[in-house]
C-alpha cells in the first residue's frame, strides 16, 4: 500500500471528479505549483494508485439502459473452473465489472444490456460457455449515486 498525504489525496479526487481537468487547475486546488503537481500526478500513475483517466458515459443514451447484478454461484471452485469463467465473462463486452466474493454468492456481476431481451441473450451465451451452480439477477431501477 502506497501511503499518500494530503496533497495527494486531494490531487486523487480532483482527477476522479473529473480527469480532463489541467494540472494548473488541480495544482491550484491542492495547494501546489503546477511542476510539482505535474511530478505527483506522475508518482500517483506509476506506483498505481491512478489505474485509468476514463470519460464516463450515459449508459441510456448509449443504448444500454437496463442496469442488472447478476450473482453467480460456482459449481466448484477449481483453477480450470475459475479460468474458464474469467475467459467467459472477459469475452462479454455487456459485463462491466466482475468481482469474486466472500458470502453467500461467488462472484457479482454488473452488467450492462439494452433491454430484458438482451439480457436473456447474455444470459445463455454466459450459461453455455461455463457450468454455473445458481444464478440470481438482479434489475436496478434507478442508479441513484
Amino acid at each position: 500500500m502506497t501511503d499518500l498525504d494530503q496533497i495527494d489525496r486531494k490531487i486523487v479526487a480532483e482527477l476522479m471528479r473529473d480527469a480532463t481537468l489541467p494540472v494548473a487547475r488541480i495544482a491550484d486546488k491542492a495547494g501546489l505549483s503546477q511542476t510539482p503537481c505535474w511530478k505527483r500526478i506522475q508518482k500517483l500513475e506509476a506506483t498505481g494508485v491512478l489505474t485509468a483517466r476514463v470519460a464516463l458515459a450515459d449508459p441510456d443514451k448509449l443504448g444500454f439502459g437496463l442496469t442488472v447484478f447478476v450473482g453467480i454461484e460456482a459449481p466448484d471452485h477449481s483453477a480450470e473452473w475459475r479460468e474458464a469463467f474469467a475467459r467467459a465473462t472477459g469475452s462479454i463486452p455487456e459485463i462491466m465489472e466482475v468481482y469474486r466474493m466472500a458470502g453467500e454468492m461467488d462472484y457479482l456481476l454488473r452488467v450492462a444490456v439494452a433491454d430484458m431481451a438482451a439480457y436473456d441473450r447474455l444470459y445463455k451465451r454466459l450459461t453455455d460457455a461455463v457450468p454455473i451452480k445458481n444464478v440470481t439477477s438482479h434489475f436496478a431501477m434507478e442508479r441513484m449515486k
